[in-house]
């Protein structure tokens, strides 16, 4: 199947097919899930970090390794120690920020050909605790530019830090 026929497919059909989504989309420059630089929060060599565009609550976040691994077994150490020191911090700043009571985080990289990443979602005070919030239904994503502004800067000052340590 040529390229241009394959940017037409959704995401869960790539990835039956055996072709990573995320990957096609940044060798495509967006093609799959269009310009989602409003919704980054943090980026470098290794990882990407940012707020899902079709959340299971607000504040959901995602940490992506920007190399091709299909989930955290294929990962080397280092990049699975970064992501998951990221995702401590950004845990803390999620419920700093939102005022949640906890967020909860998993690794789901399901399908022949999927992106190895993380999702922290989000659990609020007149939520069930427990599970039941890992596939509690999706909604659309509301940009609100204060709370974006805040876990963007957080996290930027973290990452400062984070590579200071490893020098």
């Amino acid at each position: 199947m040529k390229k241009e026929e394959l940017l037409n497919l959704s995401p869960r059909e790539l990835v039956d097919m055996g072709i990573c989504p995320t990957c096609l989309d940044r060798e495509s420059g967006g093609s799959i899930y269009g310009d989602t630089s409003d919704r980054l929060l943090y980026g470098d060599a290794d990882i990407e970090c940012f707020f899902v565009g079709n959340p299971r609550a607000a504040g959901h976040m995602c940490i992506s390794s920007v190399r091709h691994y299909h989930d955290m077994s294929e990962a080397p150490d280092a990049l699975n120690e970064k992501i998951f020191l990221f995702a401590k911090r950004c845990m803390q700043i999620i419920r700093e920020v939102y005022g949640c009571e906890r967020v909860y985080m998993c690794t789901m990289c399901d399908g022949p050909n999927n992106h190895y990443h993380i999702q922290l979602i989000p659990r609020y005070a007149h939520e069930e605790r427990g599970s039941v919030n890992f596939v509690k239904p999706r909604g659309e994503y509301i940009a609100d530019k204060p709370r974006l502004e805040a876990v963007r800067r957080r996290i930027g000052y973290y990452a400062v830090a984070y590579e200071s340590s490893k020098l």
